[in-house]
């Protein structure tokens, strides 16, 4: 079966074709990123100080219709070839065309999909298989809705499977973090040690 055949897909705002608005009413959208996505796949947000780091995120303020994730929604970048489970904190950003929301019908876990294309060799292969002989490296949406399924695991299975893969995730960004904090922490110590 195909992913097409399995899923619905809405691609990403094309973002030359949004009009920017200087209308006080127009609502202002942050742009997601692949830093978004990829705390999306963490679990984990940036902790650096919010206000500056909402400064520096790129915004558009228009009154055209345009696609947004929503918190649970599943997106595909179309520039990694990975998929993630959008936390709460990047609900309402604005997809641009490089993105696509993935919807699974109730028989497809939200959080299995992501295990699926992120981690299944055969489809890791396929999107390997597309990228030969291109000169960009960006995959296409219609290279994703021709990717191969493999068989589907139960729809009780699937849940359990889901939610590990994002809690394996979760931990590894866990211990990253820890240790880039520590290595700083020790750096600190080290510089404090030789001005003394």
């Amino acid at each position: 079966m195909l992913l097409q055949d399995a899923i619905g897909f809405v691609s990403g705002t094309p973002q030359f074709r949004i009009t920017e608005s200087g209308l006080a009413a127009a609502p202002a959208y942050v742009l997601y990123s692949q830093s978004d996505l990829e705390e999306d796949l963490s679990g984990l947000v940036d902790e650096g100080d919010r206000d500056t780091l909402d400064e520096k995120r790129r915004r558009i303020k228009t009154a055209d219709s345009v696609v947004t994730a929503a918190a649970g929604d599943v997106v595909f970048s179309l520039l990694s070839g990975t998929a993630a489970l959008v936390l709460p904190e990047h609900g309402g950003y604005l997809l641009t065309q490089n993105y696509v929301k993935l919807i699974p019908p109730e028989t497809i876990d939200r959080r299995y999909l992501v295990y699926l294309i992120n981690e299944s060799r055969e489809i890791r292969r396929q999107l390997r298989l597309g990228q030969q002989g291109s000169v960009t490296m960006k995959f296409t949406l219609k290279q994703l809705k021709t990717l191969e399924l493999p068989a589907l695991a139960p729809c009780e299975r699937q849940g359990r499977i889901g939610e590990l893969y994002l809690s394996v995730l979760r931990l590894n960004a866990l211990k990253k973090r820890a240790a880039e904090r520590e290595t700083t922490m020790m750096l600190g110590i080290m510089r404090e040690a030789d001005r003394s």
